[in-house]
């Protein structure tokens, strides 16, 4: 048996069905209601009809509309001679953030029996929406993490299970981005808020992994839906979220596991988001495959950051950029008087970076000589320094990149195969950016960001002219050509809004000029120009064909005449 009293400066809550029948109520003693489990709601105990119609009324619309009534007040019966006056409100209880399966009552004692309605605003929503004072104390009595965000995604309201999830207060989390508390997977991906902003509709039991204070992974389970007036305008979006109890929700030490660095929400880079985590947490060797400008060393550096070594050194090496005299004392070091000019020992990249990761990037331009003594280092997992005759022990990731074809430099002798597979455990290829060209808007977003806290300014946007030249650019220098791109328009740039005559030379954005290719994109390319166009778009014919300037049909023919699989 449980009853119900209403208590000054208090509130209580009562649970039903959608069947009238309680679910749950505040233990407790008094005369107002005597809740069983399982039984009704006895409504007998209201004092007048008028009331009782008024609250059943209240009832019906929660549980088959999903409305909440607003606070109204409501007579219940006393042991004495006068009717108790009780603010009371009625919410959907809601299954999911579409389907009600009950209602919630909440009570707390009113103090003159002609006050109703009364509201206070939520100041973080400012004069868009006033939520009642009940209603507040209902969002802290969900079992679920709550929080909503403005239109700027920055949190606007976080309850006490929040709290207790992410391990942020609610002091450190009003006011932030979502994305500053939660640190999820999903933030670079497929955002359940993001979702429901667009499209205008819930997003329903996402599995998220996040980030708690302190670096604990935790997978939780996500529902997302918009945040509206009274009037339907969308002012922000609300999510609710809870871990997950089953055997495959997973929590683990880490820093992070979102990729905040790395832009882009096309098919290609969702695609390379999804292996990034598991490539990180492994020890293996990773080949990086790309262009020049694609993000190789971002990549790279993000591997490491989120790898159990990322708390040791990241050390890269470029091994076009030294001379082939240099290039083995810089990765292996050497002793003093090894050679001439050596007045003191010196210690090899691979020394620093000791329990990290060593980059070694253009690993196509090392000379042979110095492939076979890297293969030695690889399969040994010891080294020693030039001039010297003490083994070193080696204890750092290789993770190497190249923009060249490495199967066409095996194939011409200029690239070990033993190497390439030692190098290769793990192969990833970096997309080139006219093969992501949803990502530009993103991306212009990011580096105009970026200018601007670099150098003062307060560019806003680009203007759609520009837009349009971006997006019919072929980029031969990739997202780094795009960076420079913004920053030379940055130079010249007085207002809000980058104009075409801004950019370093407006003609060189031409359709005609940006997509045609060279020898390659011939009527009848070569076996070598197609199987380099394959290699760049990781298989995909159609977008092979596009590189090549042909159609897929005749592709497809020039690949049966060379017997390419």
């Amino acid at each position: 048996m449980m009853a119900i009293q209403g208590k000054k400066n208090s509130s209580q809550i009562i649970v039903i069905d959608n069947r009238l029948n309680v679910r749950n109520g505040t233990p407790g003693t008094g005369h107002l209601f005597h809740l069983v489990s399982g039984n009704p709601l006895p409504l007998d105990a209201i004092y007048c009809s008028e009331d009782r119609c008024r609250l059943e009324a209240a009832l019906k619309g929660a549980i088959t509309s999903g409305v909440s009534s607003g606070e109204m007040v409501i007579r219940f019966k006393s042991s004495g001679q006068a009717p108790v006056a009780m603010t009371v409100m009625v919410s959907p209880l809601f299954k999911d953030l579409s389907i009600v399966d009950g209602a919630i009552l909440s009570f707390h004692e009113s103090h003159s029996a002609s006050k109703s309605f009364q509201k206070t605003p939520i100041k973080a929503l400012g004069e868009a929406i006033n939520v009642p004072v009940a209603h507040q104390t209902l969002v802290e009595s969900i079992p679920e993490g709550v929080f909503t965000i403005d239109l700027q995604w920055r949190i606007i309201s976080f309850n006490r299970e929040a709290e207790v999830i992410t391990g942020f207060s609610k002091k450190e989390a009003i006011g932030r981005h979502c994305w500053e508390i939660f640190q999820s997977d999903m933030c670079n991906l497929n955002c359940p808020l993001r979702q429901a902003m667009e499209q205008g509709r819930s997003h329903m039991d996402q599995d998220v992994r996040m980030i708690r204070k302190g670096g604990e992974a935790l997978t939780i389970l996500v529902n997302a839906g918009l945040l509206k007036t009274m009037t339907g305008k969308v002012i922000g979006a609300v999510e609710t979220f809870r871990p997950l109890a089953n055997k495959e929700a997973r929590t683990e030490k880490t820093k992070k596991i979102s990729f905040p660095d790395i832009i882009g929400q096309s098919a290609v880079m969702k695609r390379l988001f999804s292996m990034l985590t598991d490539i990180a947490a492994s020890d293996a060797n990773v080949l990086l495959a790309g262009e020049s400008g694609t993000g190789k060393e971002l990549v790279a550096r993000t591997l490491h950051n989120h790898s159990p070594r990322g708390r040791k050194p990241f050390v890269a090496v470029n091994c076009s950029a030294l001379a082939e005299s240099l290039l083995e004392s810089e990765l292996f070091g050497h002793e003093k008087a090894a050679f001439t000019g050596a007045a003191e020992g010196k210690i090899g990249r691979f020394e620093m970076a000791r329990g990290g990761t060593l980059f070694l990037d253009e690993i196509g331009d090392l000379k042979p000589e110095l492939q076979v003594k890297l293969l030695r280092v690889l399969e040994q997992r010891e080294f020693e320094r030039v001039g010297g005759t003490r083994t070193l022990p080696m204890d750092a990731r290789i993770i190497s990149a190249t923009h060249q074809d490495l199967r066409v430099a095996m194939a011409n002798g200029t690239f070990r195969e033993d190497l390439y597979y030692r190098l290769r455990t793990v192969p990833l290829t970096i997309p080139p950016l006219r093969h992501r060209l949803e990502d530009i808007p993103l991306l212009v977003d990011f580096f105009i960001h970026r200018f601007n806290r670099s150098l003062g300014k307060q560019v806003s946007a680009v203007d759609d002219a520009v837009m349009g030249l971006f997006m019919q650019y072929h980029w031969p220098g990739n997202v780094r050509e795009l960076e420079r791109t913004l920053e030379h328009a940055f130079v010249f740039v007085k207002g809000r809004t980058i104009q075409p005559h801004h950019l370093p030379a407006p003609d060189e954005f031409s359709p005609v000029k940006g997509f045609g290719m060279p020898e390659e994109r011939a009527c009848k390319p070569t076996r070598e120009a197609i199987v380099k166009a394959l290699a760049q778009t990781d298989g995909a014919r159609a977008d092979a064909a596009r590189f090549l300037g042909i159609s897929r049909t005749s592709l497809w023919r020039r690949m049966k005449a060379f017997k390419i699989s």
